[in-house]
């Protein structure tokens, strides 16, 4: 139960800040202590084992800190406890930043301003965006959004419900291992397949349950529509994870994601995810973030619910084993 009421706190903390300059990141620490092994381990011989050193290392590093500033917070008062793992779960979600990232995008789209959207584009999708047109700038930032919905959000509260913010925080260093590490380049491609992997195999259920959660939330009576798109084209992505949220979101807008991105010059072909019912325009951002916002309440509400019955269910055990 403190779990859940540190989850429902961290999420309404994430929806008023945000990502406020301010207030220290823990990401921030995790970003230093990556680029430390990086400098140190990635050259010469056996990197992939080095690799492995380092996701290793960073990832305990910030388990056992954030479960010693969990226990310690809990050992001086249940409340604050509750206050201190919301907070540390807060910093691993990423609603309002994400929506903040997205409206950047789109008002400078609405005034004509495809040069600041161009700009404001580059600062969250990997791809070259010198050249994109309207329609592509919005491609990227509706994928963007379906993609984060999940990395950004809905999997670090998945591992919240799971093992509270130390489990959260966790999640949070794989992920920052992999955006900083997972590259499939010369420099990369054995140094940081560890945290590739790793990042892979712990967003294996959150993303289904996320694209699950989206579909069931929004589709109305194009439900069995929307669960077919998902199911034929979420395996498409090169990522064996990014394709569901993307293909639930494509599903439920009528368009149609994926295709051919340029990364630094390279141009890269993709399959296509979804049908194109409707041309991409640029209200669709918008309603990939309301999309997005009731995604995330949902998935919430989900956990508490489920959170609720396991709490009751082993209080009804333990009852009934005293009696």
């Amino acid at each position: 139960m403190s779990h859940l009421l540190a989850i429902a706190l961290a999420l309404m903390l994430d929806f008023w800040l945000g990502d406020p300059r301010w207030l220290p990141h823990p990401v921030r620490g995790m970003g230093a202590l990556i680029a430390f092994f990086d400098r140190r381990l990635n050259k010469g011989a056996y990197r992939r084992v080095k690799g492995m050193v380092t996701v290793t290392a960073v990832t305990g590093t910030v388990y056992i800190i954030s479960l010693l500033a969990v226990k310690i917070s809990y050992s001086l008062s249940w409340l604050f406890g509750v206050v201190v793992e919301a907070i540390l779960i807060f910093t691993t979600i990423a609603t309002k930043s994400l929506q903040e990232a997205a409206w950047n995008v789109l008002l400078p789209l609405e005034r004509g301003d495809m040069e600041q959207a161009r700009r404001e584009l580059s600062m969250i999708v990997g791809r070259d965006t010198e050249n994109l047109d309207e329609p592509e700038i919005v491609r990227a930032c509706v994928e963007t959004v379906a993609e984060n919905t999940s990395d950004g959000i809905t999997a670090p509260l998945f591992y919240a419900w799971i093992g509270g913010a130390p489990l959260a925080l966790f999640y949070r260093a794989v992920n920052t291992c992999d955006s900083m590490l997972g590259y499939k380049n010369d420099t990369y491609r054995a140094f940081g397949w560890a945290s590739a992997r790793l990042d892979d195999v712990m967003n294996y259920i959150p993303a289904r349950l996320t694209a699950a959660v989206m579909v069931f939330a929004h589709s109305g009576k194009r439900f069995r529509y929307c669960w077919r798109v998902l199911l034929r084209d979420a395996r498409k992505h090169p990522s064996p994870n990014s394709g569901w949220p993307e293909a639930a979101m494509a599903a439920l807008l009528g368009v149609r994601l994926g295709g051919t991105n340029t990364y630094h010059g390279v141009v890269s072909r993709r399959p296509t995810i979804g049908d194109p019912l409707v041309p991409l325009q640029t209200n669709h951002i918008r309603r990939a973030l309301r999309i997005m916002v009731v995604t995330v309440l949902s998935f919430v509400l989900l956990l508490l619910i489920g959170g609720m019955i396991v709490a009751f269910t082993g209080a009804w055990g333990e009852s009934s084993q005293a009696i």
